[in-house]
């Protein structure tokens, strides 16, 4: 049955929303590969055509990063794959309107769990599990506003979050004819 997620083409099998650290890079990966689909990561697409993030934000700053990164999601969401947004990519007004209907899923994790994750200097604007937090309460309304379903990434293993995704995305794509509840 997952082989058909693939079916439409044209609309993303999955978008993984969430706050910086939260895996949607790697969950992102595995649900691509499980479901057979090309994944686009938006801040890699983004690093690749400008150079490191963390280097844009500091020569060009904050809106100038969000203008690159804004093109790159309205591609990426052109595309039939799994895509990963950059965790402020929802922040974006066109971003959101553009997301509406789509299968999209909020990854979240804890403070405790993102500490180990946090790459000093890599994510600029949450440098610090304190910073982290602010940006997530911040953010928070957004995400889950725009969220259709929602995957704590904090102890369980990546694999079987992703393999649980894939299979909502599968569901969800192809529903039960019969209108049976499973």
């Amino acid at each position: 049955m997952i082989e058909s997620v693939g079916a439409a083409l044209g609309v993303p099998a999955v978008v993984l929303i969430g706050p910086p650290a939260a895996g949607k890079s790697r969950v992102g990966r595995r649900v691509a590969r499980i479901l057979d689909l090309p994944v686009i990561d938006t801040d890699k697409v983004v690093a690749a055509a400008h150079g490191p993030i963390p280097e844009i934000f500091a020569e060009h700053g904050e809106p100038h990063f969000r203008a690159l990164e804004r093109a790159a999601v309205a591609d990426a969401l052109r595309h039939r794959a799994v895509v990963s947004l950059g965790g402020g990519a929802v922040l974006d007004p066109d971003t959101q309107a553009q997301l509406s209907g789509l299968p999209v899923v909020l990854l979240t994790a804890t403070p405790d769990a993102v500490a180990g994750r946090l790459e000093k200097g890599s994510r600029p604007l949450s440098a610090s599990v304190e910073a982290w937090v602010a940006l997530v309460e911040r953010r928070r309304p957004v995400y889950e506003r725009l969220a259709a379903a929602v995957w704590d990434t904090s102890t369980r293993p990546i694999d079987r979050i992703a393999a649980e995704i894939a299979d909502w995305a599968t569901v969800r794509e192809n529903p039960d004819p019969a209108g049976d509840p499973a």
